[in-house]
């Protein structure tokens, strides 16, 4: 299978998934997109949930950066209707010479119906739906016929096997090589991006409050939940936060060569592409010293 330029220039490459490019006022120049790029990741991930919307997120990325892929780790399907997805995909990749990565999701039911006021349900058909919506849809403008990539996010076998059937491939989260082992028997050849969070160094307590800080919103979802109870874990790994097992085994801990190991395992297991989310002492600012550290590790940075 040929993947889009996007998704191809991807393989075999590190990236960071962040929000922290909202943590600062907008900028068409500079700021989190540069930093990254600067360090020599090869792809920002980034979240659409309550703040920014993701399209524009995504040009103002790509505006302040050259070389960087920008993707979405998600676009809520629920925010947009599918003419105005796949024309925006093909209007930023017709625009930033294919750097952009389309990657959707049902996302979960409090942010469908509490947040945007919706009915969530039958999310893999729903999903279904909107990629063939997508397929169908026009575009009377310059760039009609762009060539765009997109993945989905997943989890179970249903939506994997959907991401094999009907995208270019899966984004999967909170997941761990294992995980990605079954991911890749089940989408074949198909683009495989996993995201990793990480906590850099630190002691034992420290790693657990960033832990618990970070797996606090999805220890409430029941998405994740399913998938965590299909990796083996139950009702006492699901307490607010997470249990300390759940912390181990979803955020890696450790120094640069603990991180390294930890890409290299899902690289093993079927990865085309790892994103790490620095989990750093501030939640409310961005990694930058630990994605140097890690940067330089890799050889991308000196």
């Amino acid at each position: 299978m040929t993947l889009p330029a996007s998704l191809a220039a991807l393989r075999g490459s590190v990236g960071v998934w962040t929000n922290a490019h909202e943590l600062e006022l907008p900028v068409a120049k500079g700021g989190v997109a540069s930093v990254i790029e600067e360090l020599g990741y090869r792809a920002l991930w980034f979240p659409e949930a309550w703040a920014r919307e993701s399209f524009t997120s995504a040009g103002l990325l790509l505006g302040a950066s050259s070389r960087l892929t920008i993707a979405t780790g998600i676009t809520n399907i629920w925010g947009r209707d599918a003419v105005a997805s796949v024309n925006a995909a093909r209007t930023l990749n017709a625009a930033y010479h294919d750097r952009f990565v389309l990657g959707l999701g049902v996302s979960h039911q409090p942010l469908v119906e509490r947040l945007r006021g919706q009915v969530y349900e039958t999310p893999l058909e729903t999903m279904r739906e909107y990629l063939e919506a997508m397929d169908r849809a026009p575009m009377h403008a310059p760039g009609k016929g762009q060539v765009y990539a997109r993945v989905i996010a997943a989890l179970g076998p249903k939506m994997l096997a959907l991401g094999a059937a009907l995208a270019d491939g899966v984004h999967t989260y909170l997941v761990d090589a294992e995980h990605t082992a079954t991911a890749r028997a089940l989408v074949g050849d198909k683009f495989i991006g996993v995201e990793q969070a990480v906590v850099l160094g630190g002691d034992r307590d420290e790693f657990l409050r960033r832990a618990h800080q970070h797996l606090d919103f999805y220890t409430g979802l029941e998405n994740y939940r399913a998938n965590w109870r299909r990796m083996g874990f139950g009702p006492d790994d699901f307490v607010r936060g997470g249990s300390d097992r759940l912390c181990d085994a979803m955020v890696v801990h450790g120094d640069e060569a603990v991180v390294l190991d930890a890409i290299s395992a899902h690289q093993a297991a079927g990865a085309d592409h790892v994103c790490l989310q620095v989990l750093g002492p501030d939640a409310g600012a961005a990694p930058i010293e630990e994605w140097r550290r890690i940067a330089v590790a890799l050889a991308y940075s000196a």
